[in-house]
C-alpha cells in the first residue's frame, strides 16, 4: 500500500484491496488467539476462545488434515506445539476462506483507510508491549538466569543447542541488559511519530530472537516469525522511500498515516485519555509484577539453605568403606543444593537420583526422599564444620550411612572466575 493511498481517500486497485482482507483477518486472529501476556488486563478475555479451540482444532487435527499427535498437549513451555501448527494452519485457511467470501460481499468499497488504521494500531500494541515484557524480562534477568550449579557440572557436550543458547546469554548480565533495551525501545511503536524507528528496531530484535530460536533450536520459532512479519507489514508502506532514502540518497519525507477525525473535541480528548491511561496502568502493572518474580524465583531471590556444590570424599555403608571407582553406582560423588526443597546426588558412574529435602535446622537434621520410583529415603543428621566441611550420618532404610564432603570454591570455575579485561595479549579461549 502506497503511502498516499492511506493518507487520502483514493481508491485502492483489487490486489491491495484482497491483500489487506486476508492480512486483517490473519492477524487479528493470530493476535487474539496467542494473547502471549501482551494485552494484560484483557488476557482473562482473550483466554475464552480457548475453551472451545482446545475442542475445535484436535478435532480438526484428526478428521480433517488427518494429523494425529498427543491431543493432550496444548501451548506449554513451548510454543511450537503440534497443537500450536495446526492451530496456525487452522487460522491461515479462516483467513484465506473469509477474504474470498469477503471479497465477493464488499466488492464495491473503494478502501479500507479506517480499518487499516485500526489493525495497525492493533499490531503496534500487541507487538510493542510483547517486546517490552520480554525486553523487561532481560533487564531484570528472569529470562535467562546465571548458569545452574547443576549446568556448570554438565559435560559441554551434553548440553542440548537450546541449553547451550540459555547459558551462553545467561552468563552475562551486561548483554541481557543490552538485548533488554533493544527489546523496550518498542515502546516507541505506542506512539505515532516513532512508530518507524520503533519498527526498525522492532525488526532487529525479533530478527535476532528469530535467528537464535532456529539455529539453536529454541521451541518458540512460531512466535518469533509471526513477530518479525508484523515488524515488516508495519514497515511495508515506507518501504519505497525507505530504499530512496537508504540506497539512492535521495532526500525524502514520510508522510503521515491515515487516522480519522474526531467530529467533537471531547471524543478526541477521551481517546487519547484512555490511551495514555492503558499504557500506563500495563507498563506499572508490568514492572511490579516482575520485580514482585525477582525477588522469587530471579537474582534477588535468597539461595537455599546449604547451597551449594559438596564433593565426596569418603562414604561408608554399614560400616564399610566404599571405594571411589568409576563405575560405581552405590557410591556418591558429588551433592547438588542448587533449588530450594531439591537435592541432586551424582554416583560415581555419572548417573543422577534427585531427592526432595525438608531441613530440620534445630535438630540438624536432614530428610531425604526420592523422586524416582525407587522411592528410597535417607533420615539423616549433618554437621558443619568450618566453610567447607559437611558430614551425613543417619539410615537408608536398615542400612547405616556416613558421608564426609568438601565444599567446592565455585571461583574454581573458569566461567565464573575469568570476569573482563580491557587488555589480552592472548586470546583466552577455553
Amino acid at each position: 500500500m502506497s503511502e498516499n493511498a492511506l493518507q487520502t481517500n483514493a481508491p485502492w486497485n483489487s490486489y491491495k484491496k484482497i491483500s489487506f482482507r486476508f492480512f486483517f483477518l490473519l492477524l487479528s486472529l493470530f493476535i487474539i488467539l496467542n494473547n502471549n501476556g501482551a494485552f494484560t488486563f484483557l488476557s482473562s478475555v482473550l483466554q475464552l476462545p480457548n475453551l472451545v479451540l482446545h475442542d475445535l482444532i484436535p478435532w480438526f487435527s484428526k478428521h480433517i488434515i488427518h494429523y494425529n499427535y498427543d491431543f493432550t498437549i496444548y501451548t506449554n513451555g513451548s510454543g511450537d506445539t503440534s497443537y500450536d501448527w495446526v492451530l496456525l494452519l487452522f487460522i491461515f485457511l479462516v483467513s484465506v476462506i473469509g477474504s474470498i467470501i469477503w471479497s465477493v460481499l464488499d466488492r464495491k468499497r473503494k478502501s479500507y483507510n479506517s480499518a487499516y488504521y485500526w489493525l495497525v494500531i492493533l499490531v503496534r500494541f500487541y507487538l510493542a508491549f510483547t517486546l517490552i515484557l520480554y525486553g523487561a524480562i532481560k533487564v531484570i534477568k528472569l529470562q535467562f538466569p546465571d548458569p545452574s550449579l547443576m549446568r556448570l557440572l554438565q559435560p559441554f557436550g551434553n548440553a542440548s543447542p537450546m541449553g547451550l543458547a540459555w547459558t551462553f546469554l545467561g552468563f552475562s548480565k551486561g548483554y541481557n541488559i543490552f538485548m533488554g533495551i533493544i527489546e523496550v525501545s518498542a515502546i516507541m511503536l505506542l506512539f505515532r511519530r516513532t512508530v518507524v524507528v520503533g519498527a526498525f528496531l522492532s525488526l532487529a530484535a525479533t530478527a535476532h530472537v528469530m535467528s537464535m530460536n532456529y539455529f539453536f533450536d529454541v521451541p518458540v520459532k512460531l512466535l518469533s516469525t509471526a513477530l518479525v512479519v508484523m515488524c515488516v507489514f508495519i514497515l511495508a508502506p515506507h518501504f519505497l522511500k525507505l530504499y530512496r532514502f537508504f540506497i539512492r540518497y535521495e532526500s525524502q519525507q514520510l508522510e503521515k498515516m491515515y487516522r480519522p477525525k474526531f467530529k467533537k473535541r471531547w471524543l478526541y480528548f477521551t481517546a487519547y485519555g484512555a490511551k495514555y491511561l492503558y499504557i500506563t496502568a500495563s507498563l506499572v502493572f508490568l514492572i511490579s509484577s516482575l520485580i514482585e518474580q525477582r525477588k522469587t524465583y530471579g537474582s534477588a531471590a535468597p539461595k537455599p539453605f546449604m547451597y551449594g556444590i559438596y564433593n565426596v570424599e569418603s562414604m561408608k555403608v554399614k560400616g564399610e568403606t566404599l571405594a571411589p571407582l568409576t563405575t560405581d553406582s552405590t557410591r556418591w560423588k558429588q551433592m547438588i543444593i542448587n533449588y530450594s526443597g531439591y537435592v541432586r546426588i551424582k554416583k560415581m558412574n555419572d548417573s543422577s537420583a534427585n531427592f526432595t529435602t525438608v531441613f530440620d535446622q534445630k535438630k540438624k537434621e536432614l530428610l531425604l526422599k526420592s523422586t524416582g520410583k525407587d522411592s528410597t529415603k535417607y533420615v539423616l543428621n549433618y554437621n558443619v564444620i568450618g566453610q567447607d566441611r559437611l558430614i551425613l550420618s543417619g539410615l537408608t532404610e536398615k542400612d547405616s550411612i556416613l558421608v564426609s564432603f568438601k565444599r567446592k570454591d565455585l571461583k574454581d570455575f573458569k566461567l565464573i572466575n575469568r570476569g573482563f579485561h580491557w587488555v589480552s595479549e592472548y586470546p583466552y579461549n577455553r
